[in-house]
Order: C-alpha cells, then structure tokens, then sequence
C-alpha cells in the first residue's frame, strides 16, 4: 500500500457507503411490505357495508385491492428502466452533489407525504393514484441515486463497492423486520404505518447526513483530488493515442478497430440474458403472486398476522442476501458453464409452483401445495437461486 494513502479511519467510509447502500433500496423495500395497510386503505366502504354472510374473501375484495400489486410492479419497474438508461446523459449534465443529495431529499420528502396521509381519510380511488405517482417518483430518484453511488464509489478501490452491495441487500430485511415489529406492537394498522413510514424517514435522514460528512473524510478527500488531477494526464494520454493511431492508419493497419456494441454484445450475450430472465421470472412472482398466498395452518391465530411478512419478504431477503454473499467463497458453475444459464432458464419452474400454492382470489388453477411448509420451501429455494446465480452472472459478465 502507498505509504501517501491516508487510512480509513473507524472505517469511516465503509460505513458511509453502507448506509447510502442501505438508503438506496429500503424506500422501496418499506412499500412493497407495507401491502396489508395499503389494501386496508383500497377496501370499497359500500362493498363492505352490503357484504352478505355468505361472502367468501374473495368476494370481498374491490377492484383497487386486487390491482394494487400489478399496477405497483409496473409503475416501479418502467421509471427504474427509463432513468437507468438516462443516467449516461444526467451524469454530464448535473453534477453528483445534486444528483445524490437531492435525490435523497426528494424520496425523504415522498415519505413525509406518505405518512402525513396515513392520518388524512381520502377515498380509495384518490389514495390509488397519489401512491402510484408516489411509487413511480421513488423509483425515479432511486435509480438516479444508485446510478450515482456507484459512479462515486468508482473513485475508491474497488472493495467499496462492496458495502454499497451489502447495505442494498440488508435494505429489505430491515423493512421486513421493521412490519414485524409493527405487528407485533398489536397497535392498529394504521398507526403500525405510521411508525413505519418514519422509520423510513429517520433512515434516509441518516442517509443525507452521512453523505454530508463524507467530503470531510481524509481518506475520501484523497481519491476525489486524486481523481480531479487526472484530466491533465488524459489528456497527454488522448494526444499520445491519436498519433499512435495515424501511424496506425498510415501503416495501413485497420484491425486495430474499436469493437462495436454488437461485437461486445455478442460475446456477453449469454451473460446478458441470463441476468435478464433472472430477474424477469424474479419481478414478475414476487410480490406480484407470492403476496396473495394465504396460510392454511393458520386458522384465524397469530399466525395469520406474521404470515406474509415473514414467510413472504423476510424469507426472500435473508436468503438472497445469503445466495449474494455465498459468491464472495464459491463460484459455481463455472463462467463458461452451459449449466449457468440453464439453472437460470430452470427457474421459471417457479413460477407455476408459486400459482398452484393456496394463492386468494383463484377462479380456475386447483391448489396442489396448500400447505404453508411447500410455500415456504419454494420461497427459499426462489430466494437462495435469484441471489446466488445472478450475482454469478453480474460477476462472469465483465470478465
């Protein structure tokens, strides 16, 4: 190591890029497991008021309910895609400082809103719409933030991108441990809420201000004049190239071409659409169908409460995060493997498994797994293979 390089000091930094990692996915890992309140607010109060006694939960439920969870997925996914592959043009335009501290502002101030309105009665229809602008703006600021952070955190050596990984990957735990803990409280729902969209807040406010102090760091101070003195050298660099290149070009060498897209493309393409379908088959069941299952052990105990909080989000977050950390010891099956994109293609498998668990409202499939242990295998094994074979794939591709 360059006896110049300052140390990081408490591992300051570390914990730093961990929180804004943390910060990163916990906004929209606090929506996707708050479902239960959100469906308590969709409810249609003239449909509940004329239910018959014979009416069945199914039902029971109105339009809004039973669309909230597709309608959810779209409205995040179709502004993440977009301001992902906007990134490459706002990144020249607007500096980082803007980019990152107000994005984080922005999804702190959606939050505010969010639990302003768990005290405020609106109609379902009302509620439906402000949440989904909610949604689509949480995502939109969220995928410049991470686009963004790991712009930064290219400026430090490349062990810290790993906490920006590990904080990222601990943000759905904690949302999941944070509903239990609302339950738990045996407070009503919509005060559970309440302390649960703070508890959002109080994370994202942690984040500003680590990212406040992080300027102020000696050993990040380092890399960003470090990183700021290299456009001199590029330059020089840029000008060496150039007359390389025309004595290239007079020599009359035209191999020495720069790739095209589809050049690269064509040698990452197995890579590329594994890492695809990985997260097709994984965004497209979860939470869309795993959030419907219903416990049939429960009968009407506690378990009922904890049922999809647990067995749903706090079992695919920890065996994620467990498949993405097994990568760090065990790269398996090889970059070369045919085996890789095959398991990748096998996972689809799930997505039947998942619909013929005892998955409410159902008007056509019969329920073959009704019991609560076949869910909750499906969902670890779902879990384990998203975390474990597509970190492979985001491993092996730049390779």
């Amino acid at each position: 190591m360059d006896p110049q390089v300052p140390k990081d000091k408490y591992n300051g930094v570390w914990l730093i890029f961990f929180t804004l990692g943390l910060g990163t996915l916990l906004p929209w890992n606090f929506f996707m497991t708050a479902t239960m309140y959100f469906s308590s607010r969709l409810a249609d109060p003239l449909s509940e008021a004329n239910l018959s006694a014979n009416a069945t939960e199914e039902d029971s439920r109105s339009v809004l309910q039973a669309k909230f969870n597709n309608v959810m997925t779209l409205c995040a996914m179709v502004p993440l895609l977009g301001f992902t592959c906007l990134n490459s043009v706002l990144h020249q335009r607007i500096a980082q400082k803007i980019r990152i501290a107000g994005s984080l502002t922005a999804i702190l101030l959606v939050f505010l809103l969010t639990a302003i309105l768990v005290k405020v009665d609106l109609e379902p229809l009302p509620f439906f719409i402000i949440t989904m602008i909610k949604i689509i703006c949480i995502n939109s600021f969220g995928a410049v933030l991470q686009g963004s952070l790991f712009g930064m955190a290219g400026l430090l050596p490349a062990s810290y991108t790993t906490p920006i990984m590990s904080g990222q990957g601990l943000a759905g735990t904690f949302a999941a441990l944070s509903m239990i803990c609302a339950i738990a409280s045996g407070s009503a729902i919509h005060d559970s809420a309440f302390g649960y969209f703070i508890t959002a807040c109080v994370v994202i406010s942690l984040a500003i201000a680590a990212y406040a102090l992080l300027p102020k760091l000696e050993f990040f101070q380092y890399y960003q004049e470090s990183q700021q003195s290299k456009p001199a050298e590029d330059e020089e660099n840029k000008m060496d190239l150039l007359k390389k290149d025309e004595r290239q070009k007079s020599a009359g060498d035209d191999n020495k071409q720069t790739p095209s897209i589809l050049v690269i493309f064509k040698k990452i393409w197995v890579m590329a659409f594994s890492v695809c379908f990985a997260f097709t088959i994984t965004i497209g069941t979860f939470p869309a169908i795993t959030v419907d299952v219903k416990s049939t052990i429960a009968d009407g105990g506690q378990w009922e409460l904890y049922f999809i909080p647990v067995s749903c989000f706090l079992l695919f977050n920890v065996f994620d995060w467990l498949g993405r950390s097994l990568t760090a010891v065990c790269m398996w099956p090889g970059k070369d493997s045919k085996l890789l994109p095959g398991l990748l293609v096998a996972r689809v498998i799930f997505v039947p498994l998942f619909m013929l668990c005892n998955v409410k409202p159902r008007h056509n499939l019969p329920v073959y797994f009704s019991h609560d242990g076949w869910f909750l295998g499906f969902m670890i094994l779902f879990a384990f293979s998203n975390g474990y074979l597509a970190s492979l794939c985001m491993c092996f591709g730049p390779k």
